[in-house]
């Protein structure tokens, strides 16, 4: 539990982010123990995990009631993996002679990549997060992901906790050599990839934060509010700043949807109306969507970025999309990006399309449909590929879009995350949300930025510097005074390589420990008392 709250304190809110270097140090000790004490210590080890995961995601109960089921169900699965790298870490360290100092960190970053990918994967949280400032340190990330300073802050925990006395181990001060060696290199790293200027000017680029509150509740008022407060603050932009080339506004902002249809389509049942009246209501609904995002663009005489959400009437019935769109000066649409990864109970229901009354459960009225391929938008000879919401929580789909771009010849040079983070009512989610984006920036060597509906908006260049940042649940607006990065990533071309070798060792010491043999050790088992062990050689004496 010291561990548990050490490290929650080293997250938003507090964000004593010093805190981690030292939090993990209780789990190592336990790592290290011959015997772990008490009857049930992995079941304790989870009651720690599953109090840590639901203090960091509270917010998950702030869009609707029935999301509080979505807070516990996390943080009860979350919870799993703290039981789950104490044993194996136990199973390296007692059964293979593994030194503490390799196999917390090697079974900690294998862990963290797997939660990166399971039930859809999230990464917020993670222990190279707390690191987001110490820019030098970051640039790892471009090496092997954020995943590569988890591994690095653990290190340096474990060798923390190895010159502790354990078990009758006296105090010892060779630990710190290893420490600072693989501390000394990352930070040499960084260092040496900032030195210099290898960037060149960019876009001028308007980030514009509403401060609209979300609720799962039909509000007809709220439509016309929302869209006049964008549209004023776009328009303070343009006049504020002397050079405006791009104004992007946050995740579905602006609540024309875009209507897209095939020949033929058939009438939905949700349509009122006959045939004929279906059939002259598209065209009509289309040339009106695209008329407001026209108008809009055509007032401002700016280049526009929209969230949009985006209605595609087809063979097959009704699509939805969560979608950017790209409006020229002159109101013509010249790009759509439809979101590719979408939210589990936040975007859809799994096995929804095969039972849809499974929605009647949720507060969701149907669900989205993942886009097919990423986007990149053309400003004057310069790339920008958007991405929405928690796309930016996950490294491997960004960098997958990225590379999928750079295969098609549209390397992007811009990233842009669109998300309406007003459902989360400026809570510490803005804050998880924001450092994502930061180590998006450092593994793509890109500029990264970032529209957010109640905040926080922001700007982050290569290096993973927040070069402005927009206010917490305020209106505000933000002029990102781009500039590209001409550097390349060994991340983009190789991957999660390196918590691949991770998580391949954390499944070898996983299969170690459920084999049984001579000198294995009690790694898996708790303390077994002189009272137990009495009851323990009469039941073995037992004829039963």
């Amino acid at each position: 539990m010291l561990g548990a709250v050490v490290l929650w304190a080293s997250l938003p809110p507090l964000d004593w982010w010093p805190l981690a270097w030292v939090a993990p140090v209780p789990w190592v000790l336990l790592i290290r123990r011959k015997e772990l004490a008490g009857r049930r210590p992995y079941g304790m080890l989870t009651l720690a995990g599953f109090l840590f995961w639901m203090a960091i995601l509270h917010w998950l109960r702030l869009p609707h009631p029935a999301t509080s089921i979505g807070w516990v169900a996390l943080s009860f699965y979350f919870a799993f993996y703290l039981p789950v790298f104490v044993g194996l870490s136990r199973v390296a360290v007692h059964r293979l002679r593994v030194p503490v100092i390799l196999a917390a960190p090697l079974v900690w970053t294998g862990l963290e990549l797997a939660r990166g990918h399971l039930l859809t994967g999230m990464t917020m949280a993670s222990l190279g997060h707390t690191q987001y400032r110490w820019i030098e340190l970051i640039q790892l990330s471009d090496l092997a992901g954020a995943y590569g300073v988890s591994f690095v802050v653990m290190c340096v925990a474990a060798a923390l906790a190895r010159m502790l006395p354990c078990d009758g181990r006296r105090w010892a001060i060779w630990p710190l050599a290893p420490a600072l060696v693989v501390l000394a290199a990352a930070l040499g790293y960084g260092y040496a990839r900032t030195a210099g200027d290898y960037t060149s000017p960019g876009p001028n680029v308007a980030l514009i934060q509403g401060s609209i509150d979300v609720e799962m509740r039909y509000d007809p008022d709220m439509r016309d509010r929302i869209f006049r407060e964008y549209l004023q603050l776009s328009q303070e932009a343009v006049r504020k700043y002397e050079r405006v080339d791009l104004v992007v506004w946050p995740e579905t902002m602006f609540l024309e949807p875009l209507i897209i249809f095939d020949a033929g389509a058939p009438k939905p049942p949700q349509f009122e109306g006959t045939e004929e009246e279906f059939r002259k209501w598209l065209p009509w609904a289309r040339e009106h969507s695209l008329g407001a995002m026209a108008q809009t663009a055509q007032s401002l005489d700016v280049p526009l970025i929209l969230g949009v959400d985006a209605n595609h009437l087809g063979a097959d019935g009704v699509q939805c999309f969560n979608s950017a769109v790209y409006v020229a000066r002159d109101g013509k649409l010249l790009g759509r990006y439809d979101k590719m990864h979408l939210v589990m109970f936040g975007e859809y229901v799994p096995l929804a399309e095969y039972f849809p009354w499974l929605y009647r459960l949720t507060p969701l009225p149907g669900g989205a449909t993942p886009g097919k391929r990423p986007a990149a938008f053309d400003l004057h000879g310069v790339r920008l590929a958007p991405n929405i919401c928690y796309e930016s929580v996950l490294p491997h789909v960004i960098r997958r879009q990225v590379n999928l771009l750079t295969a098609e010849g549209q390397q992007p040079d811009i990233l842009v995350n669109l998300t309406n983070d007003g459902w989360f009512w400026g809570s510490s989610e803005l804050d998880l949300h924001l450092v994502c984006g930061v180590f998006r920036a450092v593994e793509c060597r890109k500029p990264f930025l970032i529209a957010a509906n109640t905040g926080f908006s922001a700007w982050i260049d290569g290096d993973g510097r927040i070069r402005q940042q927009g206010l917490r649940r305020a209106a505000d607006t933000i002029l990102a005074e781009v500039r590209l990065d001409r550097r390349t990533s060994w991340y983009l071309e190789h991957g999660d390589w390196a918590a691949g070798i991770c998580l391949a060792g954390c499944l070898f010491f996983g299969l170690v420990g459920l084999c049984r043999g001579k000198g294995t050790g009690p790694c898996f088992r708790p303390t077994i008392s002189p009272q137990n062990a009495a009851s323990r050689r009469k039941m073995d004496q037992s004829p039963l």
